[in-house]
C-alpha cells in the first residue's frame, strides 16, 4: 500500500461560527461530511488550516480547511501543496459558485476562478489553473442584492435541505473519482437533478 498522496482535498469557505451556515461555506461543508464519512479527523493545524489525514479506496487522502478567510486561501493551499509534496494533479478543490443553480455540481479537471475570490487567489498563488475543482451551486442572488452579501447569508431553512442532499452527492462524486477516477465521477456528477 503506497504511502503517496493521491489527493488533497480543499474546501473553501470562511472560519468561525458566524459564517459556518453561510453559502460562501459550501466548501467546508463538503469537505466535513467527507472527513466524517471516511472517518478523518479534521483536528490538526498546519499551513493556516485544519487538516485529516486518512485513506479512502486504500488510498492516503489529506482533507484540509483553510483557516485563512476566503480571500487568502491561496496563501493556505501553496503552503499545505509545499508542505506534503503534492503537485497541481493531485489538488482537487471545493467551492461555492454563484452561477450555478443551488443544488448543482460541476466537476471539472482545470479551468478559471468563476469570479470565486478563494479560487482567484489559489491561482494566483499557483499561477497554474490546471488542478480539479468541485463547484457546489449557490445561485443568484435576488433582485439587486451585492453578490458579497448574499454569499455571507445563511442558507435558508429551505434550502438547507437541497444543499444536505447536494453535499452528500458531493461526498459520492469524490469516492467515486478515488475508485474509479475523475472521468466516471465527472459523469456521475455533471448529471443534473431533475
Amino acid at each position: 500500500m503506497s504511502d503517496t498522496i493521491e489527493l488533497l482535498v480543499v474546501g473553501l469557505g470562511n472560519p468561525g461560527r458566524e459564517h459556518a451556515g453561510n453559502r460562501h461555506n459550501a466548501g467546508f461543508m463538503l469537505a466535513d461530511s467527507l472527513a466524517k464519512r471516511l472517518g478523518i479527523k479534521l483536528g490538526k493545524v498546519r499551513c493556516d488550516s485544519l487538516v485529516g489525514d486518512g485513506r479512502a479506496e486504500g488510498k492516503r487522502v489529506i482533507l484540509a480547511k483553510p483557516q485563512t478567510f476566503m480571500n487568502e486561501s491561496g496563501r493556505a493551499v501553496s503552503c499545505l501543496m509545499r508542505s506534503y509534496s503534492v503537485e497541481p494533479e493531485r489538488l482537487l478543490v471545493v467551492f461555492d459558485d454563484l452561477d450555478l443553480p443551488l443544488g448543482e455540481l460541476r466537476l471539472r479537471p482545470a479551468g478559471g476562478s468563476s469570479g470565486q475570490h478563494g479560487m482567484e487567489s489559489i491561482i494566483e498563488r499557483l499561477s497554474v489553473t490546471e488542478f480539479a475543482r468541485l463547484r457546489i451551486g449557490i445561485g443568484r442572488p435576488p433582485g439587486r442584492m451585492d453578490p458579497a452579501d448574499y454569499v455571507l447569508e445563511d442558507f435558508s431553512a429551505q434550502e438547507r435541505g437541497l444543499m444536505q442532499t447536494t453535499v452528500e452527492r458531493g461526498v459520492e462524486c469524490l469516492q467515486a473519482l478515488l475508485a474509479r477516477g475523475l472521468e466516471e465521477a465527472m459523469t456521475l456528477c455533471n448529471t443534473p437533478v431533475p
